[in-house]
């Protein structure tokens, strides 16, 4: 109990001090995740709008496939961009492999069908008597389509949240395309397997603190954005 302790103590003097390390794991990380969580919305927002408004067979099917993907296991993810972005894969003269662009290809992926099947059942929840009222005045389509996404605003602004944390804790996809290149693709996740086999548990409770603080202010931003 007493090496918890002083572990907990040193793991809060890390961050206290903003020890150079802890900060650049940090900032990378979210880095990272903002940036893949900028372009995942920047992707499914419009196809999401596109699925909703649409009708077309297999409608029903493609929304049970993306809401099945909610918990696709990250390594599955991992080794399918891995295999992308391998030497022998086809994206593999981009030579993305083991760089902080990999880790954020990963990512896109992994939160796709979370913002995806969220956006449009964000979208489903609006009244539809405000896309008929903007049709009967004349709306185009894709004026209605931003309408429609203005109402839902909060619903979307959460399931873009919810993604951004999805992205900043998974682990697979960082270790399996980011390789753990200490100041180069090393984020909280990794370091913190890392550091914990190798014994610094000090440095591996400071990163933990700081991934449930961002946890924390992810879920009280959920939390107020829904009421």
């Amino acid at each position: 109990m007493t090496e918890i302790w002083q572990g907990l103590v040193r793991a809060i003097e890390l961050i206290v001090t903003l020890d150079a390390e802890v900060i650049e794991i940090t900032w990378r990380s979210l880095t990272i995740s903002v940036i893949a969580t900028v372009l995942a919305s920047v992707l499914c927002l419009p196809l999401g709008a596109l699925v909703h408004f649409r009708r077309f067979r297999g409608k029903r099917l493609l929304i049970s496939l993306v809401q099945t993907l909610y918990s696709v296991p990250t390594v599955v993810i991992g080794l399918l961009v891995f295999i992308l972005l391998s030497r022998s894969g086809p994206l593999g003269g981009l030579n993305l492999l083991f760089t902080p662009a990999a880790m954020v290809v990963g990512q896109v992926v992994l939160i796709i069908p979370i913002l995806l099947g969220l956006t449009i059942s964000a979208l489903s929840s609006v009244d539809r008597t405000i896309a008929d009222t903007a049709r009967s005045l004349g709306a185009s389509g894709p004026q209605t389509a931003v309408l429609v996404l203005t109402e839902a605003r909060f619903a979307v602004t959460a399931a873009v949240i919810m993604a951004f944390g999805r992205a900043i804790s998974e682990v697979g996809i960082a270790i399996m395309v980011g390789g753990n290149i200490r100041g180069f693709t090393r984020v909280l996740t990794t370091a913190i397997s890392l550091e914990t086999s190798r014994g610094d548990v000090e440095l591996s409770m400071a990163l933990g603190l700081i991934l449930l603080l961002i946890a924390l202010a992810v879920n009280l931003t959920l939390n107020r954005i829904q009421r």
